[in-house]
């Protein structure tokens, strides 16, 4: 029976694996190799080898409502968009709220994982860490969830740019960038037009002299803030835009991108391509000194590049895993459900938060860890072995986004709710509609939030009803700082509840006239 549990890395995915464990009566012991928790989101004022690195001025893609934790709200004060420390603030919040801290060992790397001794006890992990002090242990364990994350290994691909030998200047990996110091009236080049490339190219370009964004493949590049000030990611991305989006795919992607070309023009830049990748960036229209181009860089021409950033992403490792748990299906991790490796007599480790989606990861992770360590329990089963590979080949053919530097892309919500099934906690729309109209609206209309995934099932939280009819409170308190009267011709509340219940006439006259109906049914759930 499985009561001990790993968990390796005390960052999102890890604290939220912590929790898990500790909600379904199981006993963590969580080891962080740093001496602190956070992950990612703890800057380093100088990169540290083997660790997930930030640069100072990130703010969060992701709106606060939209990257909580499904039964731990933000606080109403912090910034929709967060910056970096903030994160950090809301992670060693929710730390406390919980108790997780005294599950943590500091400073404690695990440098392998190997099955157990006995082999008349299927499923136990032998973990082996280092600690500050270069003291190794072996312990024991039930079962093992890996939390380390994918940001630790940076990709440099020098042999893609022949001559950059004989190049005088400077290059360097995202991973390495903290600041713009030292850039002052450079001509820098940033290569890849992923977030964090154009992120870094923004900031570059405050002190640099000149400063070129060379793109393969293109982007598109999306505000943070959308229609009316609110979170862009707070607008579109309900059960009901899902819906249209299965039904009506054509006009979805068509009305997606005359959005996004009202605001900017892709086209006119030369960066356009197919709706398929995402950059969240406020000012780069305003900042970056050339347009966006396929840009060839001569290594030769000292005068004319001073310093080379590549924004060329990660490759994934977990060198403290047996080679045999490390097999692949194409590009990605061959995991099931990225999560289970398939091969297993039984399913006692679990890698959570090796995803990617168009939103936050703690979500993911979190439904990640509540479905894991239900599993360890034996109260959720897995598939058979040849079934989860068939469904391995099956999703990595059909993967969103597939490539070899972007091996884990999901599509978000219904990725969510494969998972939500399984754990027993989807919310039932039409058991809600009959018992709490009010309620269905905003999770068949609102945004997609997590708390909704507290609403019924195992780990059911009391408070979800309450952060999700609240949560629009939350996204505008910030804007709060000040008291504006309202305008007497206001739509009240309780009217622009009615409009949705206005008949199917208002419907039909919006799709007629090709408006986006996501803009609509924001408008009246949107307080104002």
């Amino acid at each position: 029976m499985v009561q001990r549990v790993a968990v390796i890395g005390a960052g999102i995915s890890g604290l939220t694996s912590i929790k898990s464990c500790l909600d379904e009566g199981l006993e963590p012991t969580c080891f962080e190799s740093s001496h602190d928790i956070g992950g990612l989101w703890r800057f380093k004022e100088e990169p540290e080898p083997g660790r997930a690195n930030i640069y100072f001025s990130v703010i969060l893609n992701s709106s606060k409502e939209r990257m909580a934790f499904s039964d731990f709200p933000p606080p109403a004060e912090l910034p929709n968009n967060m910056h970096h420390s903030e994160v950090l603030q809301y992670l060693r919040l929710y730390a406390q709220a919980f108790n997780l801290l005294q599950h943590i060992y500091f400073q404690t790397t695990v440098t392998a994982v190997s099955k157990g001794p006995d082999p008349a006890v299927e499923g136990q992990w032998v973990v082996e860490t280092e600690g500050r002090d270069g003291q190794r242990q072996t312990h024991v364990f039930d079962a093992v969830m890996v939390c380390t994350g994918h940001f630790t290994k940076p990709h440099l691909p020098l042999q893609d740019f022949p001559g950059i030998e004989t190049f005088e200047g400077r290059y360097f990996h995202t991973w390495e960038y903290c600041n713009a110091e030292g850039l002052q009236r450079k001509r820098v080049v940033v290569i890849g037009v992923g977030g964090s490339g154009g992120d870094i190219a923004v900031d570059i370009s405050r002190v640099a002299e000149k400063v070129y964004l060379s793109s393969r493949s293109g982007a598109w590049v999306v505000s943070r803030v959308g229609q009316g000030g609110i979170p862009v990611d707070m607008l579109g991305n309900s059960r009901m835009d899902m819906m249209l989006q299965k039904f009506f795919p054509s006009w979805s992607v068509r009305t997606a991108e005359k959005k996004l070309n009202d605001v900017f023009d892709h086209r006119l830049y030369g960066n356009y391509m197919p709706l398929e990748v995402l950059m969240f960036l406020d000012c780069i229209l305003k900042k970056i000194t050339s347009k966006f181009s396929n840009l060839k860089i001569q290594y030769t021409c000292a005068k004319q590049v001073d310093v080379v950033v590549f924004a060329t992403g990660y490759n994934y490792s977990f060198p403290f895993l047996p080679p045999a748990l490390q097999s692949k299906s194409g590009y990605r991790l061959r995991l099931y459900k990225h999560v289970f490796p398939p091969g297993l007599t039984r399913p006692t480790l679990a890698v959570v938060g090796f995803v990617h989606g168009l939103g936050s990861l703690t979500p993911l992770a979190e439904m990640q860890a509540r479905w894991a360590t239900r599993v360890f329990k034996g109260l959720t089963s897995l598939p058979s072995e040849k079934n989860m590979m068939e469904e391995i080949e099956k999703d990595t053919e059909l993967m969103f986004v597939l490539s070899e530097r972007n091996p884990i892309q999901v599509d978000y919500i219904p990725y969510l709710d494969s998972l939500a099934d399984l754990v027993g906690v989807r919310p039932n729309l039409p058991w809600l509609f009959l018992k709490d109209p009010r309620l269905a609206l905003q999770v068949f209309m609102g945004p997609c939030t997590a708390y909704q995934y507290r609403l019924t099932g195992p780990g059911q939280w009391a408070g979800a009803r309450q952060a999700i009819l609240t949560q629009w409170e939350r996204v505008l308190q910030p804007f709060r700082t000040r008291v504006i009267p309202e305008p007497e011709n206001r739509l009240t509340s309780k009217l622009r509840i009615m409009l949705v219940f206005s008949g199917t006439s208002l419907l039909c006259l919006i799709l007629c006239k090709k408006k986006c109906l996501c803009s609509v049914f924001s408008f009246l759930l949107v307080p104002k």
